[in-house]
């Protein structure tokens, strides 16, 4: 009897201990994300998942490599507050409860929302603000079926959520300037994201002006910083809102799956219009 507690005793140590070594060697690269880029008046606490996480339990080891954090997330949870699926090892944040330092209000996976989301945008034809109601459907009614098959593809813009703290914009479709000009619809603007941070349990994310040089680099100017809700973050899904309208998202693995038909409908258009141009000469 006394062999089997030993024993007991031992493995359960032995867990515990490889838990929180295993923890603070990822945690050692993972330091500069939470320290170097952290916001003024943040009060996230960043670490990773450890072993004892469960429904009504957060077990965080901190970036800093001090001992391991038991937060209660029951209430959190209840209020649809632990946002994503914790896993052992997850990278995450916990904004704690003012009043009860151990206890969670929300809890995000920093891992999960990495990654690269989308959303679908249509084209209008061009002008067709300035037009009437009256005008805006009778001209989509009078449109033949090849020109909407070949203009008003839909087109999938977004965001790459990427390690350190960066993101990249996602969405782009290269076109001539000529041909462009002459497209009898246009697309939204894409928006040219720099960056993400949490800030107090929401998401920032930053955005710019690029202004393109002639020696091919790029200047950014009129940085801005959105802050958003996370409503909702799944495998594959994720919902933001600004506090009045929310967005919804889907997770693309591949960067080079997203706008798959809008790029190839640009490239026939480029060959199209190339040949046109030669039969000319």
């Amino acid at each position: 009897m006394k062999v089997k507690t030993i024993l007991f005793f031992f493995c359960l140590t032995w867990l515990v201990v490889a838990c929180e070594e295993k923890a603070k060697d990822n945690a050692k690269p993972k330091e500069s994300q939470t320290t170097s880029y952290k916001f003024k008046g943040d009060s996230t606490i960043y670490g990773l998942a450890c072993e004892g996480c469960n429904d009504s339990t957060i077990v965080l080891l901190p970036m800093d490599g001090s001992d391991p954090v038991r937060y209660d997330v029951i209430d959190a949870h209840r209020n649809g507050r632990v946002v994503g699926d914790i896993q052992i090892g997850d990278w995450i944040g916990v904004v704690a409860n003012k009043q009860d330092k151990h206890m969670a209000d929300e809890v995000i996976n920093l891992d999960e929302i990495k990654g690269i989301w989308c959303y679908v945008v249509m084209p209008k034809m061009r002008d067709y603000e300035k037009m009437s109601k009256r005008l805006q459907k009778k001209m989509m009614r009078d449109i033949p079926d090849s020109i909407k098959q070949t203009y008003l593809i839909p087109r999938e813009y977004g965001f790459w959520l990427r390690r350190q703290w960066t993101a990249q914009s996602v969405g782009y479709v290269s076109e001539q300037s000529s041909l462009e000009q002459e497209s009898p619809v246009v697309y939204p603007q894409l928006g040219f994201f720099t960056g993400w941070h949490i800030w107090n349990g929401k998401l920032v994310i930053e955005s710019a002006t690029p202004r393109y040089n002639a020696d091919n680099t790029i200047t950014i100017t009129n940085p801005v910083k959105d802050t958003c809700i996370i409503v909702y973050l799944g495998k594959d899904s994720l919902v933001l809102s600004d506090g009045i309208e929310s967005r919804s998202y889907y997770r693309k693995k591949n960067i080079n799956d997203v706008n798959v038909k809008a790029r190839y409908i640009a490239d026939k258009l480029k060959k199209e219009a190339l040949k046109k141009a030669m039969q000319q000469q």
